[in-house]
């Protein structure tokens, strides 16, 4: 018997006890050490809250993780050496240490699996038990906030090896699948939780305190000597050697509430401390799991069960012979643990981050337990990829090993040469690759069957449209606008199903004469010049010239004088005829928004707030009755133009469209108004955010900086 308890006091090895936001090691009564968790998390910021046990108050160190702080915020544990599975025991406490009296709640996750919520306005503290199988060298916990339910905190993160193959049978039914610790209960032990040093694996038993009928059934606590060889969980044989017994009714029951309906593991531990050996049925909900089950003296044995979808447990002991009892009970969730995606998927996902230099945090799983920032998945699979705006330069053939991508979303992003290293992408659907500086089709698209969308607007795409274009035939909508495309389209792009967008090129039709009809009318012809050689030249003759000079001066003064007075009246006939026609030819042109200026006087609120002034006029913001914000450029009478000209430059700037450039979406011309309107942007000019008000709110980094001189180069470049 010495010996035995010679075993259960030894001090386990693999313990990893860390204190969440502490900055000393420290062991506590328990003989256990602890140490500071910043080797092991790099987020969040650190406090102490006051902490009253008992008769005690105590600081608590804990660590707190704001919505700021982009990305996941994930311990990152070591566990190769240690045996399978692992206990994992977080504890969070509030304990209102940001004065606010909001206790939050948010979700936690292991590896891929997201395997609770944590209420503090239910519980301050909670404690979460976990066990978890190894399968990496490196165990992730992560907390995630939930929108409007404050910050994630922590307080400390117990990591314990259990023995090889533990909880097996439980694990094992269900592949894929994790416990969590609903109950663990020493039965007929009333006298406070036990732990290490009386659990080598620092288990958690708390008291008895669900049994049923409370007056007849007894607790014992006898210390004889148990084989506990045939149980692969090792209890500790502290816990065997008490046990709850029925003394004189013929049914021992407890009744355990659960969180919620799901399946469970019921682990029921049994050993015999008694003179005889009592036999008898045990039932689940009243379903009867194992009939004349018998307890051995001497001997320690167990029962492993699972129960699928269900919100309660009774565990009911029906006596046959003697009395019957019951040692130990453990009950478990089962969690789903998702499956990885494929490690060519992350490995290829890697590379192309450390290839492009790209400043995102991407680091385990990529879909679970939620996606990378600029991913989307369906299940363990990636799907969506969008890099727009980095400067990728090219596609590297990394790209090719993303197999089950069917969103590729990489405008922006300084492509250049040909398209390339994207044929392996069978399940590929969507495919941006526009404002780039694209210069070839490449041949990869012979194999891209499944693509329904192709956008390569805005590139530098020279010479004809290939034909295999064509060959795809779940394609809805080719974008090959502002290019140098030229020639005939392929007769097989020519079908209802399919929108093909062709404006900004030179000449794309499905008709060869209709690009040699534009080509003919828009020919001019050059100008005639005969060059005669020069001659010697008499002094009656330099007479002449000089007065057909002087003549030709004079009518040439005359006709100039002419074409002003014409000019003069076909201005006012222009303005006239825009006044009242001209409106219907914007409209043709699919030019920005037609504007009255009473719609406008009302977005503005009577022109009530100036957000600008320049020599053109003042910018006053406004409102439209849907809710969007627009700039409104109102110019002065002095620096107004004529019809034909602010016609001409509406025309223009409304097809104008560049991520990096303020888009038109608006204009009035009535009343002697001349009148632009524009996107709004709220987070004001470049100004104004290096050395007006805003500058002192938020710095901008000089990566940050960098971008936006380049995003303006791009917009000036094109």
């Amino acid at each position: 018997m010495n010996s035995l308890f010679l075993i259960d006091f030894y001090t386990w090895s693999g313990f990893l006890s860390l204190s969440c936001g502490g900055t000393a090691s420290f062991v506590d009564n328990l003989n256990i050490s602890w140490v500071p968790d910043n080797p092991y998390v790099t987020k969040g910021s650190t406090t102490t809250v006051n902490f009253t046990e008992g008769s005690s108050l105590s600081q608590v160190p804990l660590r707190f993780f704001p919505n700021s702080q982009q990305g996941r915020k994930c311990y990152r544990v070591p566990v190769k050496n240690m045996s399978s599975p692992v206990l994992v025991r977080p504890r969070f406490y509030y304990k209102n240490y940001d004065g606010l009296g909001k206790p939050p709640v948010f979700s936690v996750s292991l590896g891929t699996a997201t395997i609770t919520t944590v209420n503090l306005t239910v519980s301050d503290p909670w404690i979460e038990e976990f066990i978890w199988p190894i399968t990496k060298d490196i165990l992730s916990m992560c907390l995630h906030s939930i929108p409007d339910y404050g910050y994630p905190v922590i307080s400390s993160l117990e990591i314990r090896p259990l023995p090889q193959g533990a909880y097996g049978r439980g694990m094992g039914d269900f592949p894929n699948k994790s416990l969590r610790k609903s109950y663990r209960v020493n039965c007929g032990y009333t006298n406070g939780s036990m732990r290490y040093p009386f659990d080598s694996y620092d288990r958690i038993w708390d008291d008895d305190r669900n049994f049923a009928p409370s007056h007849l059934s007894t607790g014992f606590n006898i210390q004889l000597p148990l084989n506990l060889s045939a149980i692969k969980e090792s209890p500790p044989v502290g816990v065997l050697q008490s046990a709850r017994v029925l003394a004189r009714k013929k049914v021992l029951t407890y009744n355990f509430p659960l969180d919620k309906l799901g399946d469970y593991h019921i682990a029921l531990y049994f050993a015999g401390v008694l003179r005889v050996p009592p036999t008898f049925d045990v039932l689940l909900n009243g379903n009867v799991v194992s009939s004349n089950f018998t307890v051995k003296s001497f001997q320690a044995s167990a029962l492993f069960l699972t129960r699928k979808e269900i919100g309660s447990l009774n565990i009911t002991f029906r006596n046959i012979s003697f009395y019957p009892q019951v040692n130990a009970i453990e009950v478990y969730e089962l969690v789903d643990i998702p499956l990885e995606s494929s490690s060519t998927t992350v490995s290829a996902l890697q590379v192309i981050k450390q290839s492009t230099g790209l400043e995102i945090e991407w680091e385990d799983d990529p879909c679970y337990p939620t996606p990378w920032k600029h991913i989307r998945c369906e299940g363990s699979l990636v799907t969506s990829l969008e890099l727009s705006d980095y400067n990728l330069r090219s596609v590297s053939p990394t790209f090719g090993d993303l197999l089950d991508l069917k969103m590729l979303d990489l405008h922006n992003t300084s492509l250049t040469g040909q398209i390339q290293n994207l044929a392996s992408l069978r399940e590929l659907e969507k495919l941006n690759l526009s404002y780039n500086h694209l210069t070839s089709f490449g041949s990869d698209f012979t194999t891209l069957a499944n693509l329904q969308t192709l956008d390569l607007q805005n590139n530098s795409l020279k010479g004809t449209v290939p034909e295999s274009l064509g060959n795809l035939k779940n394609l809805k909508l080719l974008n090959l606008e502002n290019n140098e495309l030229g020639g005939t389209l392929p007769q097989s792009l020519n079908k209802k199903s399919l929108e093909v967008r062709t404006s900004g090129n030179m000449c794309l039709s499905f008709s060869t004469s209709t690009c040699n009809d534009r080509s003919d009318n828009n020919t001019i012809e050059p100008p005639q010049v005969t060059i005669f050689p020069r001659k010697k030249t008499s002094g009656h003759h330099r007479t002449a010239i000089i007065i057909g000079t002087i003549v030709g001066v004079i009518c040439a003064i005359l006709f100039l004088a002419l074409l002003a007075f014409m000019h003069i009246r076909k201005k006012k006939g222009t303005e006239d005829r825009y006044t009242k026609g001209g409106t219907s030819d914007l409209r043709n042109w699919n030019s920005a928004k037609i504007l009255t200026y009473k719609e406008i006087k009302a977005a503005t609120n009577n022109f009530k707030e100036i957000i600008g002034r320049g020599s053109f006029g003042s910018v006053y913001i406004g409102k439209f009755p849907e809710g969007k914000l627009v700039a409104v450029k109102v110019r002065f009478d002095k620096t107004q133009v004529g019809a034909d000209s602010f016609i001409n430059e509406v025309y223009l700037l409304s097809q104008i469209r560049h991520q990096n450039l303020v888009s038109l979406e608006g204009f009035c011309s009535e009343s002697k108004q001349q009148i632009l309107v524009y996107e709004f942007l709220a987070a004001g000019s470049l100004a104004d955010n290096l050395y007006g008000p805003n500058s002192k709110k938020v710095s901008l980094s000089w990566v940050r900086r960098l971008k936006i001189a380049v995003d303006a180069a791009k917009g000036i470049f094109f």
